[in-house]
This record gives structure tokens, C-alpha cells and sequence, in this order.
């Protein structure tokens, strides 16, 4: 090859290079000026699916749990989460925010997806409580079963299983994920479970047990202002 063929060839392959790297920056999520303790809407990097909540939607307390379906903790803290949203219906709003850590858990992002796609048939909650409590049911599973599985839980609640199934594998509910995930990273989240109280990274110490998040929460309700539970 001469050597104008050469510097042809060079410059082809740097153009190529720096296509690629505009591609990939133009992908990235861009949340630099998102307000991660703020309630999410539905937008164009979230798939158009905004934050599942449920509670006392406006209320000035809020309680986001970044999560991994597939996560042991998370399971268990699961039946205590409940019974607090449950508690504080009327107080407070919580947010379930995805965080598969598919490094150690290869059927979080599946389980997360499955949520997801039952939200689009306004029955995330429904989906989200069936997942924890079959964990240890599918969390083995080989990718074929876990989809029987997931398909199965979806009959359960009545789901129309062709959008189901269109759902699941639709760039939609894969952005929200990511996006989800992005969320956590800039709030600082290293583990699932973690929760955040109106912004405050909460501890064990603030969690660990029912009667310590109680008190965690009516702490912070009664900062805000907020009447407790009778």
C-alpha cells in the first residue's frame, strides 16, 4: 500500500472511530440536571414511563426504594416495606425505582422488565408484590423457564399476554430501566436494598427492623408539617 493509500486508509478509520464515539455519547442517558429525589414524569430517556407511585401522591414525604427483584434482601425487606406504604398510605408517597445488579442476580433485569410491562397495564403493583413473593421460584431459572414463569405470573393478574409479551422486549421498558439505573448511580446507591427519606441515604439503623423505620418516617413526617397515622 502507498503511502497516500495509507493516510486514505488513517483518515477513514478516524472518521469511523469518531462516527462511534459521537454515537455512543449521543445514547447516554443525560441526567445532570435531574433531580433524583424528585418524583420522575414519563420522558423521552425513561421510555415515557414516569415513577410507579403509590400513597398520598403531592405529599411532601417521600420514600424511593431503588431495587433489585432478584436480590435476597430485598425480599426480605420486602413484607416490611409493605406494611410501612400500607401504614402511611394517607402520609407519605413511595417510589419503587429499578437497580438490577445483573453481575450477581442474571434474572433481575428480566424480573424488572416483567414489572414493567404489566405497569402498561396499570397493574405494576400487582406485578411487583408477585415477583418478591415468588422469588426463590424463579430466581434459578434458566432463561426459558424464567419467561414461562414470568408468563404464567402475568396470566395470574390478568395481563393481555400478547401486549405482555410485546411489552417485555420493547425499547420502552428498556430505557426505563436504564434510566432507573442511572438514577441510582448519581444518587449515590452501591447495594439493593437502599432507600432514600425526602433525599437522606437511610442506614440499617434507620431501616433494620419495622418499628425503626417507623420511626424513621414519623420523624420526617413530623418535619414536614405531616399529621401522623391514627
Amino acid at each position: 500500500m502507498s503511502k497516500k493509500s495509507w493516510i486514505i486508509f488513517i483518515v477513514v478509520i478516524v472518521g469511523i472511530l469518531a462516527s462511534l464515539i459521537a454515537f455512543s455519547d449521543n445514547s447516554k442517558i443525560d441526567i445532570n440536571k435531574v433531580d433524583v429525589n424528585a418524583i420522575q414524569k414519563p420522558n423521552s430517556q425513561n421510555g415515557n414511563i414516569g415513577d410507579h407511585v403509590i400513597g398520598n401522591v403531592g405529599s411532601k414525604v417521600i420514600l424511593i426504594e431503588y431495587g433489585d427483584f432478584q436480590c435476597p434482601p430485598c425480599a426480605n425487606a420486602y413484607p416490611v416495606v409493605k406494611s410501612i406504604t400500607e401504614l402511611y398510605k394517607d402520609q407519605m408517597q413511595f417510589v419503587f425505582r429499578n437497580f438490577p445488579i445483573t453481575e450477581v442476580h442474571p434474572n433481575a433485569k428480566a424480573a424488572a422488565g416483567t414489572a414493567e410491562a404489566a405497569g402498561l397495564q396499570d397493574k405494576y403493583w400487582q406485578m411487583h408484590d408477585k415477583i418478591y413473593e415468588t422469588q426463590t421460584d424463579w430466581s434459578e431459572l434458566s432463561i426459558n423457564d424464567r419467561g414461562k414463569f414470568f408468563e404464567n405470573l402475568a396470566k395470574e393478574i390478568g395481563l393481555d399476554i400478547n401486549k405482555f409479551n410485546t411489552d417485555l422486549s420493547s425499547k420502552s421498558v428498556s430505557e426505563k430501566i436504564n434510566y432507573d439505573t442511572a438514577l441510582g448511580k448519581k444518587a449515590g446507591v452501591d447495594a439493593t436494598p437502599t432507600f432514600y427519606l425526602n433525599g437522606k441515604k437511610l442506614t440499617s439503623a434507620d431501616y433494620g427492623s419495622e418499628a425503626k423505620f417507623k420511626d424513621t418516617i414519623n420523624a420526617e413526617l413530623k418535619k414536614a408539617g405531616v399529621a401522623l397515622p391514627q
